[in-house]
């Protein structure tokens, strides 16, 4: 296979394409942002354009052409940029970055979290403890995992390789332009590389490279687009 394995933050992420980009200066994963979502808001938020966005309740900064449905519930500390519709039925808990023309969907749940540009997680999703890059998406009823079963410290298996991330919860970390298909699992510690597409009802864990295309039934198959 042709595709490259990788979970470096300047392998699997446009950095221009998210308010959080000086969050992930001097690091090496992206996880390692993860407790750190939070100050990050609360340090960015007051100094954001006042003609740009408006501070809704505590520690909640909301662009003003941001679309919110009237049954959707919003929790600080929170950012969403311009141009992201927010619809019926979602629940943002805390602790999230929403990029620029974002969809954040019917039921879909955030928690500590941040959305890129353009990234949609339309339909039934939860995504927690996670990163998407630019442009992914996520399939109806596709979630993040981000806690083991056993309560244990997240490990991300990238082949032979182990990573030690001294988290307990760990979503998934998704690269730009990245397709989850419906009813799809991301267990705790995934990666998925840029590009790469992962086909509906799968159940994912450890590192996919990118440019790749992801397929679980009876066995797990992983074939390069290239």
């Amino acid at each position: 296979m042709s595709s490259k394995r990788t979970c470096l933050i300047e392998e699997l992420y446009s950095l221009d394409e998210t308010l959080a980009c000086d969050l992930f200066s001097g690091k090496t994963y992206p996880w390692e942002i993860l407790p750190l979502i939070k100050e990050y808001i609360l340090k960015l938020g007051p100094t954001l354009d006042e003609a740009v966005f408006e501070k809704k309740g505590d520690d909640i900064w909301i662009a003003k052409d941001v679309k919110i449905a009237p049954t959707a519930t919003l929790n600080g500390p929170l950012i969403i940029d311009c141009g992201t519709e927010v619809r019926p039925g979602a629940f943002i808990r805390g602790s999230v970055i929403v990029g620029k023309n974002c969809v954040v969907g019917n039921s879909t749940e955030l928690k500590n979290v941040i959305l890129f540009n353009n990234v949609q997680v339309p339909h039934y999703n939860y995504v927690g403890d996670s990163i998407l890059g630019f442009h992914s998406h996520m399939g109806a009823g596709s979630i993040t995992s981000n806690v083991k079963s056993d309560k244990t410290l997240v490990v991300v298996h990238d082949g032979e390789s182990a990573i030690e991330t001294g988290l307990k919860k760990f979503g998934a970390m998704l690269g730009d332009y990245v397709e989850v298909g419906c009813n799809s699992v991301l267990n705790p510690g995934t990666v998925i590389g840029p590009h790469s597409n992962i086909y509906p009802t799968s159940s994912v864990r450890g590192v996919i490279p990118s440019e790749s295309i992801f397929k679980s039934g009876r066995d797990v198959e992983i074939v390069s687009k290239n």
